[in-house]
Protein backbone atom coordinates (compact mmCIF):
# COMPACT_ATOMS: atom_id res chain seq x y z
CA UNK A 1 0.00 0.00 0.00
CA UNK A 2 1.34 3.41 -1.02
CA UNK A 3 1.14 6.51 1.17
CA UNK A 4 -0.84 8.39 -1.48
CA UNK A 5 -3.67 5.84 -1.19
CA UNK A 6 -4.47 6.94 2.37
CA UNK A 7 -7.49 8.93 3.43
CA UNK A 8 -6.99 12.01 5.64
CA UNK A 9 -7.86 9.99 8.74
CA UNK A 10 -5.41 7.27 7.75
CA UNK A 11 -2.66 9.81 6.99
CA UNK A 12 -3.05 11.17 10.51
CA UNK A 13 -2.61 7.69 11.96
CA UNK A 14 0.34 6.98 9.64
CA UNK A 15 2.26 10.11 10.65
CA UNK A 16 1.65 9.52 14.38
CA UNK A 17 2.84 5.90 14.25
CA UNK A 18 6.54 6.56 13.69
CA UNK A 19 6.65 9.10 16.53
CA UNK A 20 4.74 6.88 18.97
CA UNK A 21 1.95 9.45 19.25
CA UNK A 22 -1.71 8.76 19.98
CA UNK A 23 -4.56 9.60 17.62
CA UNK A 24 -7.96 10.14 19.21
CA UNK A 25 -10.96 10.66 16.92
CA UNK A 26 -13.48 10.93 19.75
CA UNK A 27 -15.58 14.06 19.99
CA UNK A 28 -16.44 13.38 23.65
CA UNK A 29 -14.48 11.49 26.27
CA UNK A 30 -17.54 9.47 27.32
CA UNK A 31 -18.51 8.55 23.77
CA UNK A 32 -19.95 5.05 23.33
CA UNK A 33 -18.09 2.96 20.77
CA UNK A 34 -21.25 0.92 20.16
CA UNK A 35 -22.42 3.70 17.83
CA UNK A 36 -19.33 3.19 15.66
CA UNK A 37 -21.28 1.67 12.78
CA UNK A 38 -22.49 5.17 11.97
CA UNK A 39 -19.10 6.88 12.02
CA UNK A 40 -18.09 8.35 8.67
CA UNK A 41 -14.91 8.46 6.62
CA UNK A 42 -13.45 11.20 8.82
CA UNK A 43 -12.79 8.59 11.53
CA UNK A 44 -12.69 5.32 9.58
CA UNK A 45 -9.40 3.47 9.15
CA UNK A 46 -8.99 0.44 6.95
CA UNK A 47 -7.68 -2.69 8.69
CA UNK A 48 -5.17 -3.14 5.83
CA UNK A 49 -3.56 0.19 6.77
CA UNK A 50 -3.18 -0.87 10.38
CA UNK A 51 -1.71 -4.19 9.28
CA UNK A 52 0.88 -2.44 7.10
CA UNK A 53 1.86 -0.12 9.94
CA UNK A 54 2.31 -2.95 12.41
CA UNK A 55 4.37 -5.05 9.99
CA UNK A 56 6.27 -2.50 7.91
CA UNK A 57 5.45 0.93 9.27
CA UNK A 58 7.85 3.90 9.03
CA UNK A 59 10.50 4.38 11.71
CA UNK A 60 12.17 7.51 13.06
CA UNK A 61 15.50 7.53 14.80
CA UNK A 62 15.20 8.01 18.51
CA UNK A 63 11.46 7.26 18.54
CA UNK A 64 9.53 4.12 19.54
CA UNK A 65 6.96 3.39 16.86
CA UNK A 66 3.56 2.63 18.39
CA UNK A 67 0.08 2.13 17.02
CA UNK A 68 -2.10 4.08 19.46
CA UNK A 69 -5.57 4.74 18.14
CA UNK A 70 -8.82 5.71 19.87
CA UNK A 71 -12.35 6.37 18.65
CA UNK A 72 -11.87 4.93 15.18
CA UNK A 73 -13.99 2.66 13.05
CA UNK A 74 -11.86 -0.20 11.70
CA UNK A 75 -13.21 -1.46 8.39
CA UNK A 76 -12.25 -4.77 6.90
CA UNK A 77 -10.45 -7.66 8.58
CA UNK A 78 -7.36 -6.93 10.67
CA UNK A 79 -5.51 -10.08 9.68
CA UNK A 80 -2.23 -10.72 11.53
CA UNK A 81 -2.25 -14.50 11.50
CA UNK A 82 1.24 -15.96 12.06
CA UNK A 83 2.75 -12.45 12.02
CA UNK A 84 5.40 -11.11 14.38
CA UNK A 85 4.57 -7.59 15.53
CA UNK A 86 7.33 -5.67 17.29
CA UNK A 87 5.25 -2.61 18.10
CA UNK A 88 2.63 -2.10 20.83
CA UNK A 89 -0.89 -2.13 19.42
CA UNK A 90 -3.40 0.03 21.31
CA UNK A 91 -6.83 0.16 19.70
CA UNK A 92 -9.01 1.69 22.41
CA UNK A 93 -12.61 2.91 22.10
CA UNK A 94 -12.68 1.53 18.55
CA UNK A 95 -15.46 -0.11 16.57
CA UNK A 96 -14.53 -3.14 14.43
CA UNK A 97 -16.65 -4.10 11.44
CA UNK A 98 -15.05 -7.56 11.16
CA UNK A 99 -13.53 -10.10 13.52
CA UNK A 100 -9.76 -9.46 13.93
CA UNK A 101 -7.46 -12.42 13.36
CA UNK A 102 -4.41 -12.88 15.56
CA UNK A 103 -4.06 -16.64 15.19
CA UNK A 104 -0.53 -17.73 16.22
CA UNK A 105 0.58 -14.09 16.13
CA UNK A 106 3.47 -12.76 18.25
CA UNK A 107 2.75 -9.38 19.85
CA UNK A 108 4.54 -7.03 22.20
CA UNK A 109 1.30 -5.70 23.69
CA UNK A 110 -2.35 -5.63 22.66
CA UNK A 111 -4.89 -3.20 24.10
CA UNK A 112 -8.52 -3.42 22.97
CA UNK A 113 -10.00 -1.65 25.99
CA UNK A 114 -13.50 -0.17 25.65
CA UNK A 115 -13.75 -1.26 22.05
CA UNK A 116 -16.69 -3.03 20.42
CA UNK A 117 -15.90 -6.10 18.32
CA UNK A 118 -17.92 -8.84 16.58
CA UNK A 119 -15.52 -11.40 18.08
CA UNK A 120 -11.82 -12.21 18.24
CA UNK A 121 -9.84 -15.05 16.67
CA UNK A 122 -6.57 -15.38 18.58
CA UNK A 123 -5.83 -19.07 19.11
CA UNK A 124 -2.23 -19.66 20.18
CA UNK A 125 -1.44 -15.95 20.22
CA UNK A 126 1.73 -14.97 22.08
CA UNK A 127 1.83 -11.66 23.94
CA UNK A 128 5.12 -10.62 25.49
CA UNK A 129 3.49 -7.99 27.70
CA UNK A 130 -0.14 -7.63 28.74
CA UNK A 131 -3.41 -8.17 26.93
CA UNK A 132 -6.05 -5.59 27.83
CA UNK A 133 -9.75 -5.96 27.09
CA UNK A 134 -11.03 -3.72 29.88
CA UNK A 135 -14.70 -2.80 29.34
CA UNK A 136 -14.58 -4.21 25.83
CA UNK A 137 -17.76 -5.62 24.32
CA UNK A 138 -17.69 -8.70 22.13
CA UNK A 139 -20.71 -9.81 20.10
CA UNK A 140 -19.19 -13.08 19.01
CA UNK A 141 -16.81 -15.76 20.35
CA UNK A 142 -13.45 -14.67 21.73
CA UNK A 143 -11.04 -17.46 20.86
CA UNK A 144 -7.89 -17.40 22.99
CA UNK A 145 -7.37 -21.13 23.35
CA UNK A 146 -3.70 -21.99 23.78
CA UNK A 147 -2.73 -18.33 24.16
CA UNK A 148 0.52 -17.49 25.92
CA UNK A 149 0.46 -14.18 27.75
CA UNK A 150 3.63 -13.31 29.60
CA UNK A 151 2.02 -10.57 31.69
CA UNK A 152 -1.54 -10.13 32.89
CA UNK A 153 -4.88 -10.47 31.14
CA UNK A 154 -7.20 -7.57 31.98
CA UNK A 155 -10.94 -7.94 31.38
CA UNK A 156 -12.54 -5.64 33.99
CA UNK A 157 -16.24 -5.12 33.21
CA UNK A 158 -15.81 -6.69 29.78
CA UNK A 159 -18.95 -8.12 28.13
CA UNK A 160 -19.07 -11.33 26.12
CA UNK A 161 -22.02 -12.63 24.15
CA UNK A 162 -22.52 -14.70 21.03
CA UNK A 163 -26.26 -15.16 20.44
CA UNK A 164 -25.89 -17.25 17.30
CA UNK A 165 -22.81 -19.28 18.25
CA UNK A 166 -22.84 -22.80 19.69
CA UNK A 167 -19.33 -22.44 21.11
CA UNK A 168 -18.16 -20.73 24.32
CA UNK A 169 -18.24 -16.95 24.27
CA UNK A 170 -14.81 -16.74 25.94
CA UNK A 171 -12.27 -19.47 25.24
CA UNK A 172 -9.11 -19.57 27.35
CA UNK A 173 -8.69 -23.33 27.40
CA UNK A 174 -5.06 -24.47 27.60
CA UNK A 175 -3.95 -20.83 27.84
CA UNK A 176 -0.97 -19.76 29.93
CA UNK A 177 -0.96 -16.45 31.78
CA UNK A 178 2.27 -15.37 33.43
CA UNK A 179 0.62 -13.09 35.96
CA UNK A 180 -3.05 -12.40 36.84
CA UNK A 181 -6.37 -12.75 35.10
CA UNK A 182 -8.03 -9.60 36.35
CA UNK A 183 -11.72 -9.55 35.45
CA UNK A 184 -13.90 -8.09 38.22
CA UNK A 185 -17.34 -7.13 36.95
CA UNK A 186 -17.07 -9.31 33.83
CA UNK A 187 -20.37 -10.20 32.12
CA UNK A 188 -20.87 -13.28 29.99
CA UNK A 189 -24.00 -14.55 28.27
CA UNK A 190 -22.75 -18.01 27.45
CA UNK A 191 -19.97 -20.35 28.49
CA UNK A 192 -16.54 -19.25 29.71
CA UNK A 193 -14.02 -22.03 29.11
CA UNK A 194 -10.86 -22.14 31.22
CA UNK A 195 -10.24 -25.87 31.26
CA UNK A 196 -6.57 -26.80 31.25
CA UNK A 197 -5.46 -23.18 31.59
CA UNK A 198 -2.51 -22.20 33.79
CA UNK A 199 -2.41 -18.90 35.66
CA UNK A 200 0.77 -18.10 37.57
CA UNK A 201 -0.94 -15.32 39.50
CA UNK A 202 -4.56 -15.02 40.64
CA UNK A 203 -7.90 -15.11 38.86
CA UNK A 204 -10.22 -12.32 39.99
CA UNK A 205 -13.86 -12.68 38.93
CA UNK A 206 -15.33 -10.66 41.80
CA UNK A 207 -18.79 -9.26 40.95
CA UNK A 208 -18.87 -11.18 37.67
CA UNK A 209 -22.25 -12.00 36.08
CA UNK A 210 -22.37 -15.31 34.24
CA UNK A 211 -25.56 -16.43 32.53
CA UNK A 212 -26.12 -19.83 30.96
CA UNK A 213 -29.17 -21.34 32.69
CA UNK A 214 -29.16 -25.09 33.14
CA UNK A 215 -25.72 -25.51 31.56
CA UNK A 216 -22.08 -24.95 32.43
CA UNK A 217 -21.42 -21.23 32.82
CA UNK A 218 -17.76 -21.49 33.88
CA UNK A 219 -15.90 -24.58 32.71
CA UNK A 220 -12.58 -24.64 34.58
CA UNK A 221 -11.78 -28.35 34.65
CA UNK A 222 -8.09 -28.96 35.54
CA UNK A 223 -7.48 -25.22 35.80
CA UNK A 224 -4.23 -24.42 37.60
CA UNK A 225 -3.97 -21.21 39.66
CA UNK A 226 -0.87 -20.44 41.69
CA UNK A 227 -2.59 -17.61 43.57
CA UNK A 228 -6.26 -17.14 44.48
CA UNK A 229 -9.42 -17.84 42.52
CA UNK A 230 -11.78 -15.07 43.63
CA UNK A 231 -15.48 -15.56 42.93
CA UNK A 232 -16.74 -13.15 45.57
CA UNK A 233 -20.21 -11.78 44.95
CA UNK A 234 -20.53 -13.51 41.59
CA UNK A 235 -23.98 -14.18 40.16
CA UNK A 236 -24.15 -17.38 38.15
CA UNK A 237 -27.13 -18.86 36.33
CA UNK A 238 -25.93 -22.32 35.43
CA UNK A 239 -23.13 -24.26 37.07
CA UNK A 240 -19.42 -23.91 37.73
CA UNK A 241 -17.15 -26.84 36.89
CA UNK A 242 -13.85 -27.09 38.79
CA UNK A 243 -13.24 -30.83 38.59
CA UNK A 244 -9.55 -31.58 39.00
CA UNK A 245 -8.66 -27.89 39.37
CA UNK A 246 -5.68 -26.86 41.49
CA UNK A 247 -5.81 -23.58 43.41
CA UNK A 248 -2.76 -23.03 45.58
CA UNK A 249 -4.26 -20.09 47.42
CA UNK A 250 -7.89 -19.34 48.22
CA UNK A 251 -11.01 -20.34 46.33
CA UNK A 252 -13.32 -17.63 47.61
CA UNK A 253 -17.08 -17.91 47.07
CA UNK A 254 -18.07 -15.42 49.75
CA UNK A 255 -21.44 -13.78 49.01
CA UNK A 256 -21.65 -15.79 45.77
CA UNK A 257 -25.10 -16.37 44.30
CA UNK A 258 -25.18 -19.58 42.31
CA UNK A 259 -28.41 -20.79 40.75
CA UNK A 260 -28.86 -24.16 39.07
CA UNK A 261 -32.05 -25.65 40.54
CA UNK A 262 -32.40 -29.41 40.41
CA UNK A 263 -28.71 -30.08 39.73
CA UNK A 264 -25.23 -29.27 41.01
CA UNK A 265 -24.40 -25.57 41.19
CA UNK A 266 -20.70 -26.12 41.99
CA UNK A 267 -18.86 -29.22 40.77
CA UNK A 268 -15.43 -29.30 42.37
CA UNK A 269 -14.72 -33.00 42.66
CA UNK A 270 -11.08 -34.15 42.78
CA UNK A 271 -9.81 -30.58 43.06
CA UNK A 272 -6.95 -29.43 45.29
CA UNK A 273 -7.40 -26.14 47.13
CA UNK A 274 -5.41 -24.31 49.77
CA UNK A 275 -8.47 -22.62 51.31
CA UNK A 276 -12.10 -23.01 50.27
CA UNK A 277 -14.38 -20.22 51.49
CA UNK A 278 -18.14 -20.77 51.38
CA UNK A 279 -19.49 -18.01 53.55
CA UNK A 280 -22.00 -15.19 53.83
CA UNK A 281 -25.01 -14.64 51.66
CA UNK A 282 -27.74 -17.02 50.55
CA UNK A 283 -27.33 -20.80 50.31
CA UNK A 284 -26.14 -22.13 46.98
CA UNK A 285 -29.09 -22.46 44.62
CA UNK A 286 -28.24 -26.01 43.62
CA UNK A 287 -26.09 -28.91 44.81
CA UNK A 288 -22.46 -28.89 45.96
CA UNK A 289 -20.12 -31.63 44.76
CA UNK A 290 -16.82 -31.92 46.65
CA UNK A 291 -16.16 -35.63 46.15
CA UNK A 292 -12.49 -36.55 46.54
CA UNK A 293 -11.49 -32.89 46.89
CA UNK A 294 -8.49 -32.08 49.09
CA UNK A 295 -8.61 -28.83 51.05
CA UNK A 296 -6.21 -27.48 53.64
CA UNK A 297 -8.62 -25.01 55.24
CA UNK A 298 -12.36 -25.47 54.75
CA UNK A 299 -14.10 -22.24 55.72
CA UNK A 300 -17.80 -23.13 55.54
CA UNK A 301 -20.70 -21.50 57.30
CA UNK A 302 -23.62 -23.96 57.73
CA UNK A 303 -26.10 -21.39 56.38
CA UNK A 304 -24.30 -21.28 53.03
CA UNK A 305 -24.72 -24.98 52.25
CA UNK A 306 -27.45 -26.17 49.87
CA UNK A 307 -29.93 -28.97 50.46
CA UNK A 308 -27.86 -31.45 48.45
CA UNK A 309 -24.15 -32.15 48.91
CA UNK A 310 -21.72 -34.86 47.81
CA UNK A 311 -18.82 -35.26 50.23
CA UNK A 312 -17.54 -38.80 49.72
CA UNK A 313 -13.73 -38.70 49.86
CA UNK A 314 -13.54 -35.00 50.80
CA UNK A 315 -10.44 -34.38 52.90
CA UNK A 316 -9.60 -31.27 54.89
CA UNK A 317 -7.10 -30.41 57.62
CA UNK A 318 -8.91 -27.53 59.32
CA UNK A 319 -12.62 -26.76 59.49
CA UNK A 320 -13.60 -23.22 60.40
CA UNK A 321 -15.38 -21.37 61.94
CA UNK A 322 -15.71 -23.54 65.02
CA UNK A 323 -19.33 -24.63 65.33
CA UNK A 324 -21.05 -27.13 67.65
CA UNK A 325 -21.31 -30.60 66.17
CA UNK A 326 -25.10 -30.26 66.05
CA UNK A 327 -24.66 -27.42 63.53
CA UNK A 328 -22.30 -29.39 61.31
CA UNK A 329 -24.12 -32.74 61.24
CA UNK A 330 -26.99 -31.61 58.96
CA UNK A 331 -24.36 -31.11 56.24
CA UNK A 332 -23.65 -34.85 56.34
CA UNK A 333 -27.33 -35.73 56.42
CA UNK A 334 -27.82 -33.90 53.11
CA UNK A 335 -25.40 -36.10 51.19
CA UNK A 336 -27.39 -37.66 48.36
CA UNK A 337 -24.98 -40.59 48.42
CA UNK A 338 -26.81 -41.36 51.66
CA UNK A 339 -24.54 -42.92 54.27
CA UNK A 340 -20.90 -41.83 53.73
CA UNK A 341 -18.71 -43.09 56.62
CA UNK A 342 -15.68 -41.09 55.46
CA UNK A 343 -17.53 -37.79 55.88
CA UNK A 344 -18.23 -38.56 59.54
CA UNK A 345 -14.65 -39.70 60.17
CA UNK A 346 -13.29 -36.54 58.55
CA UNK A 347 -15.53 -34.31 60.69
CA UNK A 348 -14.51 -36.27 63.78
CA UNK A 349 -10.83 -35.79 62.94
CA UNK A 350 -11.38 -32.04 62.51
CA UNK A 351 -12.89 -31.75 66.00
CA UNK A 352 -10.18 -33.89 67.54
CA UNK A 353 -7.56 -31.77 65.82
CA UNK A 354 -8.68 -28.76 67.85
CA UNK A 355 -9.17 -30.76 71.05
CA UNK A 356 -12.99 -30.81 71.06
CA UNK A 357 -13.45 -34.46 72.04
CA UNK A 358 -17.06 -33.96 73.13
CA UNK A 359 -18.02 -32.79 69.63
CA UNK A 360 -16.07 -35.69 68.15
CA UNK A 361 -18.11 -38.14 70.22
CA UNK A 362 -21.35 -36.49 69.10
CA UNK A 363 -20.32 -36.97 65.47
CA UNK A 364 -19.40 -40.61 66.03
CA UNK A 365 -22.72 -41.28 67.73
CA UNK A 366 -24.52 -39.66 64.79
CA UNK A 367 -22.50 -41.86 62.43
CA UNK A 368 -23.68 -45.04 64.20
CA UNK A 369 -27.29 -43.87 64.11
CA UNK A 370 -27.04 -43.07 60.40
CA UNK A 371 -25.44 -46.44 59.73
CA UNK A 372 -28.28 -48.15 61.61
CA UNK A 373 -30.75 -47.03 58.97
CA UNK A 374 -28.89 -49.07 56.34
CA UNK A 375 -29.15 -52.35 58.31
CA UNK A 376 -31.81 -55.09 58.16
CA UNK A 377 -34.49 -55.13 60.85
CA UNK A 378 -32.54 -57.27 63.31
CA UNK A 379 -29.47 -55.06 62.93
CA UNK A 380 -31.57 -51.97 63.53
CA UNK A 381 -33.11 -53.61 66.62
CA UNK A 382 -29.70 -54.44 68.08
CA UNK A 383 -28.56 -50.92 67.26
CA UNK A 384 -31.51 -49.47 69.11
CA UNK A 385 -30.54 -51.51 72.16
CA UNK A 386 -26.92 -50.29 72.01
CA UNK A 387 -28.07 -46.71 71.51
CA UNK A 388 -30.55 -46.78 74.40
CA UNK A 389 -28.19 -48.49 76.82
CA UNK A 390 -24.76 -47.00 76.28
CA UNK A 391 -25.09 -44.72 73.22
CA UNK A 392 -22.97 -47.12 71.13
CA UNK A 393 -20.24 -46.84 73.74
CA UNK A 394 -20.02 -43.06 73.50
CA UNK A 395 -22.31 -42.65 76.51
CA UNK A 396 -20.76 -45.15 79.01
CA UNK A 397 -22.39 -43.38 81.94
CA UNK A 398 -25.72 -44.73 80.72
CA UNK A 399 -24.56 -48.28 81.51
CA UNK A 400 -23.82 -47.29 85.09
CA UNK A 401 -27.26 -45.70 85.43
CA UNK A 402 -28.93 -48.81 84.05
CA UNK A 403 -26.92 -51.07 86.35
CA UNK A 404 -27.66 -48.97 89.41
CA UNK A 405 -31.35 -48.86 88.56
CA UNK A 406 -31.55 -52.63 88.06
CA UNK A 407 -29.47 -53.21 91.16
CA UNK A 408 -31.91 -51.13 93.20
CA UNK A 409 -34.94 -52.97 91.79
CA UNK A 410 -33.42 -56.41 92.37
CA UNK A 411 -32.06 -55.60 95.84
CA UNK A 412 -35.39 -54.26 97.10
CA UNK A 413 -37.36 -57.12 95.53
CA UNK A 414 -35.18 -59.88 96.93
CA UNK A 415 -34.76 -58.16 100.28
CA UNK A 416 -38.53 -58.26 100.71
CA UNK A 417 -38.84 -61.80 99.33
CA UNK A 418 -35.80 -63.95 100.09
CA UNK A 419 -35.40 -66.80 97.62
CA UNK A 420 -35.14 -70.17 99.38
CA UNK A 421 -31.76 -71.91 99.59
CA UNK A 422 -31.19 -75.09 97.63
CA UNK A 423 -29.28 -76.62 100.59
CA UNK A 424 -30.17 -74.66 103.71
CA UNK A 425 -27.54 -76.37 105.88
CA UNK A 426 -24.73 -75.34 103.47
CA UNK A 427 -26.00 -71.97 102.25
CA UNK A 428 -24.31 -68.72 103.36
CA UNK A 429 -26.32 -65.81 104.71
CA UNK A 430 -28.48 -64.29 102.01
CA UNK A 431 -27.52 -60.79 100.80
CA UNK A 432 -30.00 -59.19 98.41
CA UNK A 433 -27.47 -56.71 96.99
CA UNK A 434 -24.77 -59.28 96.20
CA UNK A 435 -27.35 -61.75 94.94
CA UNK A 436 -28.58 -59.11 92.46
CA UNK A 437 -24.98 -58.34 91.46
CA UNK A 438 -24.43 -62.05 90.82
CA UNK A 439 -27.37 -61.98 88.39
CA UNK A 440 -26.35 -58.75 86.65
CA UNK A 441 -22.61 -59.31 86.23
CA UNK A 442 -21.96 -62.25 83.89
CA UNK A 443 -18.30 -62.72 84.86
CA UNK A 444 -17.97 -61.86 88.54
CA UNK A 445 -19.44 -64.26 91.15
CA UNK A 446 -20.17 -63.50 94.80
CA UNK A 447 -21.32 -67.05 95.62
CA UNK A 448 -25.01 -66.14 95.94
CA UNK A 449 -26.66 -67.05 92.64
CA UNK A 450 -25.88 -70.77 92.72
CA UNK A 451 -27.23 -71.49 96.19
CA UNK A 452 -30.56 -69.64 96.14
CA UNK A 453 -33.49 -70.36 93.83
CA UNK A 454 -36.27 -67.76 93.53
CA UNK A 455 -39.75 -68.89 92.59
CA UNK A 456 -42.70 -67.46 90.73
CA UNK A 457 -42.48 -63.89 89.53
CA UNK A 458 -39.09 -63.47 91.25
CA UNK A 459 -37.67 -66.25 89.14
CA UNK A 460 -38.71 -64.33 86.03
CA UNK A 461 -37.15 -61.22 87.52
CA UNK A 462 -33.87 -63.12 87.82
CA UNK A 463 -34.10 -64.03 84.12
CA UNK A 464 -34.60 -60.36 83.22
CA UNK A 465 -31.61 -59.33 85.35
CA UNK A 466 -29.36 -61.98 83.79
CA UNK A 467 -30.44 -61.04 80.24
CA UNK A 468 -30.05 -57.30 80.74
CA UNK A 469 -26.70 -57.87 82.41
CA UNK A 470 -25.41 -59.71 79.37
CA UNK A 471 -26.77 -57.00 77.00
CA UNK A 472 -25.16 -54.23 79.01
CA UNK A 473 -21.85 -56.09 79.20
CA UNK A 474 -21.87 -56.78 75.44
CA UNK A 475 -22.67 -53.20 74.47
CA UNK A 476 -20.05 -51.81 76.85
CA UNK A 477 -17.40 -54.13 75.39
CA UNK A 478 -18.45 -53.14 71.83
CA UNK A 479 -18.20 -49.47 72.70
CA UNK A 480 -14.81 -49.84 74.38
CA UNK A 481 -13.55 -51.84 71.39
CA UNK A 482 -14.57 -49.06 68.99
CA UNK A 483 -12.91 -46.45 71.18
CA UNK A 484 -9.66 -48.41 71.43
CA UNK A 485 -9.58 -49.12 67.68
CA UNK A 486 -9.98 -45.38 66.92
CA UNK A 487 -7.10 -44.56 69.23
Amino acid sequence: MEINDLTPAEERVWRAFSRGESVDFRTETDEDAASGAGWGAERTVRAAVLRTLLLNGPQEDGEIATLSLAGARVSGILDLQYATVDHPARLRHCYFDEVPRFYACRLRELNLSESVLPGLTSHAVQVEGVLRMTRSRFRGPVRLGGAQIAGSLYMESAEFSAPDAAEPVLQLNQATVGDDVHAPGLKAHGEIRLNGATVNGSVNLTDARLCRPGQVALDAVTLGVEGDLLLRQVEVEGWIGLRGARVTGRLDLSYARLSNPGDMALRASSCTVGELWLRRGQPLGGGLNLRRAQVEVLFVEPEKLPDTVRLDGLGYTTLTPHEPAERRLPMLERDDDRYVPHAYEQLTAAYRGIGDDDAARVVQLAKQRRHRRTLPWYGRLWGQVQDATVGYGFRPLRAAIWLLSLLAVGSVSYALHHPPALKPEEAPDFNAVFYTLDLLLPVISFGQEGVFAPKGVYQYLSYVLVLTGWILATTVVAGVTRTVSRQ
